[in-house]
């Protein structure tokens, strides 16, 4: 781990010295959907409710500042981005048989650090993501008895392509996934959880200006 620290800070001085440095703002939409294991129960004293991913994508947005460290075709670019995301999950009471659409509405801090290659305008790149939660979303099953708890902070990657117009527009189309299970977990009175197993995959499309 001190090697690969030790490298990347390497080349984050190489580069300005050697290279191009850039720095922009970007913003976009990302359409966000989540995927879980199976069905999953959970129970308080005689009340129990089943929680299932809802088909379909949410739509979200994000935007912040990033800087592109540039020498001849490599390039690394960090960036430091607001991002919301909604989950959409079906709940269904199963004493009264009664189900409710809940959406959770996330808000998060995410650092992506890109690494590609450039080809005339066109860029590929890929590379790790950080995302930070910086809001409580509302609990699924909204009962005194159950709540929610999530990860504050989450790992997972961006891959994608890129276009740059003019020395000055940037265009990026993402996919991004996560590494591991975003583990929402619900806890009834009794303390028992229940890992909702979800992990949360978007399509991210945005504009962005160099200066």
């Amino acid at each position: 781990m001190k090697n690969l620290l030790a490298i990347l800070l390497s080349v984050f001085l190489a580069l300005p010295v050697a290279g191009q440095l850039d720095f922009g703002i970007k913003a976009g939409l990302n359409t966000t959907s989540i995927t879980m294991d199976d069905l999953k129960t959970v129970a308080s004293g005689d009340i129990s409710y089943t929680v299932e991913k809802a088909k379909g994508a949410a739509y979200g947005f994000h935007g912040g500042v990033f800087l592109r460290l540039g020498l001849n075709k490599i390039f690394l670019q960090p960036e430091l981005l607001f991002s919301t995301r909604t989950n959409e999950y079906t709940v269904t009471n199963l004493k009264e048989d009664l189900s409710s659409l809940e959406s959770q509405k996330f808000n998060k801090l995410d650092l992506p650090v890109m690494a590609g290659l450039k080809f005339g305008p066109v860029r590929i790149n890929a590379g790790p993501s950080a995302s930070l939660l910086i809001n409580s979303p509302g609990d699924l099953i909204r009962n005194p008895e159950f709540n929610t708890m999530y990860s504050r902070m989450t790992f997972g990657y961006q891959a994608g392509v890129g276009l740059d117009l003019f020395d000055l527009l940037t265009i990026d189309i993402r996919y991004e996934g996560s590494l591991k299970k975003y583990q929402n977990q619900i806890e009834n009175a009794v303390g028992t959880r229940v890992a909702l197993d979800d992990r949360p995959n978007a399509f991210l499309f945005s504009l962005g200006i160099m200066f």
